[in-house]
């Protein structure tokens, strides 16, 4: 079968899905995997095939933070959906079927009813309004109450929709395919899969049937890939570091967070792996290092393996790094910034596996120095994630992914 997965977003939104290709490649099934173009040699070294879809989220995560207004941000956002949508329907030429991430959902869906090709839904984050908390939105995770977390999933799913209704309405005309009853969201979408472990995030006893939580989908390694010799010897010098870095947040921020991330592990007397991001934190290629006296910086690497060698993971609590840090198995500070990073923000910290979540907007070279420290003295979070990453380290998050589209196949 040929299986094309869409998702749209920064490296987060892209990374679990190559270990799901990599599944689906291992069961016989043709993958491609359609993301935006910085992604392609992420995608290519895993042994998938990418299909480029247009826009640069790198530039809008730059206008949202630059936009005056909301009706500027709306503007920006609805001219990237437009050009999204093409690129999807092209993408979606000759798939027999289509895995697609949330954002581009109704995008996707579209794409299925051009091509009468089925659309399974493949969430990174709880995408189904729910009585038990809300979903991932302005709140931040914190309960509302039955009636409050479901009023405000549904809203959220409601603006959601009402952001992309102009492009959906647009493509669907384009494809020459009726216009959808209500505004399309993915929560629109059946049957779903989302990617994230039960024990993270239980599934809700009052979702709809066919809406599953499988479990994570971890990141592929690229192929071929070692580490560099500067981040092994770094590690060999001294005591675990702390890995420090807001993955796709704060662009163009370096200089400030660089200066507080700085003080903030001589204050906490750590030594640590600082990430630039997309935030360019002491500025380092995609695989270059610079070393300082306790402070090594890196560029992209796997978290599968980084994380593991770490006392403690300072991150920004978006789906994938949040699992990844759950997965290494030791205590966290989520820095959160915006979308759903503070609803995994609050869940580590509910988990007993993070102190409170400390907001990138407020963040301090003071308040981020102390988190550290509370991290590496307090054996009870070091604990609960040691057990919690045991734990989900047996689930088989892929499975019934793999099981139903056997299924799909099969019928």
């Amino acid at each position: 079968m040929r299986i094309l997965i869409v998702t749209a977003g920064s490296r987060g939104d892209v990374a679990p899905y190559t270990g799901l290709g990599r599944r689906l490649l291992a069961a016989g099934h043709e993958v491609a995997v359609a993301a935006h173009p910085p992604f392609a040699g992420l995608i290519g070294g895993c042994g998938l095939d990418h299909r480029p879809l247009p826009g640069d989220p790198r530039e809008l995560i730059r206008t949202r933070a630059r936009a005056a207004s909301w009706e500027e941000t709306r503007a920006a956002m609805a001219a990237f959906l437009d050009r999204l949508a093409d690129g999807v329907v092209a993408a979606a030429d000759g798939a027999d079927l289509v895995l697609t991430a949330f954002g581009p959902a109704a995008l996707s869906r579209a794409a299925g009813d051009a091509y009468g090709i089925p659309v399974i839904g493949t969430y990174l984050a709880p995408a189904c309004a729910t009585r038990e908390f809300p979903l991932a939105g302005p709140t931040g995770g914190d309960d509302l109450g039955p009636d409050g977390n479901l009023a405000a999933g549904r809203r959220l799913l409601a603006d959601a929709g009402a952001l992309q209704a102009g492009a959906v309405a647009g493509l669907r005309n384009r494809l020459g395919l009726p216009t959808a009853a209500s505004q399309q969201t993915g929560a629109d979408i059946r049957p779903v899969f989302h990617g994230f472990s039960p024990l993270v995030v239980p599934r809700p006893a009052d979702w709809p049937p066919q809406v599953e939580v499988a479990g994570y989908w971890w990141p592929a390694r690229p192929r071929d890939w070692r580490p560099p010799a500067e981040l092994v010897d770094f590690l060999q010098a001294g005591p675990p570091p702390v890995f420090i870095g807001f993955g796709s947040m704060a662009p163009g921020e370096g200089e400030r967070l660089g200066e507080l991330v700085t003080t903030a592990v001589a204050r906490a007397g750590v030594r640590a792996v600082v990430q630039a991001g997309w935030a360019g934190l002491t500025a380092a290629g995609d695989d270059v290092l610079t070393v300082g006296d306790d402070i090594l910086t890196v560029g992209d690497l796997p978290h599968d393996w980084l994380f593991p060698h770490m006392a403690a993971v300072v991150h920004h609590a978006g789906a994938g790094t949040s699992a990844a840090a759950l997965r290494a198995g030791v205590p966290a500070v989520p820095v959160p910034a915006m979308a759903d990073q503070p609803f995994w923000a609050a869940r580590l910290h509910r988990l007993g596996v993070a102190p409170r979540p400390l907001p990138l907007d407020a963040l301090t070279a003071e308040s981020l120095g102390a988190a550290i420290t509370t991290c590496l003295t307090d054996p009870a979070l070091g604990r609960r994630a040691a057990n919690l990453a045991d734990a989900i380290g047996a689930e088989d998050g892929a499975a019934a992914v793999l099981a139903h589209i056997g299924a799909v196949g099969r019928g």
